[in-house]
């Protein structure tokens, strides 16, 4: 680990630090009950985020924001709730397994304050006349708003009836397990690939074979796991839990995907022809000519 990486990561957990505190401090005097309080303090912590971000300037200050504040978001709810019973700590014992490798991963992967999301500039760049405000409100509250939504159903699952496990506990058990053992894999081939490749050359080998991108499978899969906890606990609440894993699955397939595939397409020759014969998302053996 070199000194300037080493002085990057501590620099994001002081900015994580002062992020939790500011939301702590604010559950304490926000008004509204656990949803609301909970949303609020999320919006204040990315705020905070948004401040480290524009001080060294990097917005992959937030990059790991993501798979950090859904924990959190559960611990608040559990300590609001009381006894969450067995399905209240299953789903949330499954959201920090998830947290952790996904957040471990972008530790090995992020290089330093040197390394920001190519995305990002290309986002301030389509509104210059505004990069601070789509900065803020793009890059940060966007994902903010997205992540606080998927995670409606591990609030219901921890709040509302803690029977017995039913079957689809069990499904939604084994979908989060399936999502983050395929993020595992399909980063792991991702990293192992990105070692040895030369100029232009695309990863079609492993999952990539099957899927042009099956970390975003296995993340889409993740939150309809967690929004089955949410069914199995409140079923009649299908209407508002539901927004979450529709609203991650719209952004993946028609947003962050076709971001990716443009740019592969510009910069990698004949990944469009690759396009045409392996899906987008799910896996499924390639087309043959």
């Amino acid at each position: 680990m070199s000194s300037e990486y080493g002085r990057a990561i501590r620099l994001v957990i002081i900015a994580y630090v002062v992020a939790a505190a500011a939301g702590a401090l604010t559950l304490l005097v926000a008004p509204g009950g656990p949803i609301i309080k909970a949303l609020i303090a999320d919006v204040v912590a990315t705020a905070v985020i948004f401040g480290f971000s524009r001080a060294y300037s990097n917005s992959s200050f937030y990059d790991p924001y993501w798979s950090v504040i859904p924990p959190l978001l559960a611990m608040y709810w559990m300590l609001a709730a009381g006894d969450v019973g067995l399905r209240g700590w299953v789903a949330f014992a499954l959201v920090c397994l998830w947290a952790v490798r996904l957040t471990g991963n972008w530790a090995s992967y992020w290089s330093g304050l040197d390394h920001e999301d190519w995305r990002y500039p290309m986002v301030r760049a389509r509104y210059a006349r505004f990069p601070m405000t789509m900065d803020f409100l793009g890059i940060h509250l966007f994902p903010t708003v997205q992540v606080f939504l998927g995670c409606l159903p591990l609030y219901a699952a921890l709040t509302y009836s803690q029977d017995s496990f039913i079957w689809l506990d069990w499904v939604a058990a084994a979908a989060v397990l399936a999502a983050v053992a395929i993020e595992h894999v399909s980063d792991r081939q991702l990293h192992a690939f990105l070692a040895r490749k030369q100029q232009g050359e695309f990863i079609r080998e492993g999952l990539w074979a099957w899927s042009r991108h099956p970390n975003y499978f296995g993340e889409v899969l993740f939150w309809w796991g967690v929004l089955g906890f949410g069914l199995a606990a409140h079923p009649a609440g299908w209407w508002w839990l539901i927004i979450g894993a529709v609203a991650m699955t719209t952004m993946f397939v028609f947003v962050s995907i076709p971001m990716m595939d443009e740019r592969n397409c510009e910069r990698r020759p004949g990944y469009a022809d690759f396009m045409r014969k392996v899906p987008m998302l799910v896996p499924r053996p390639p087309k043959h000519d």
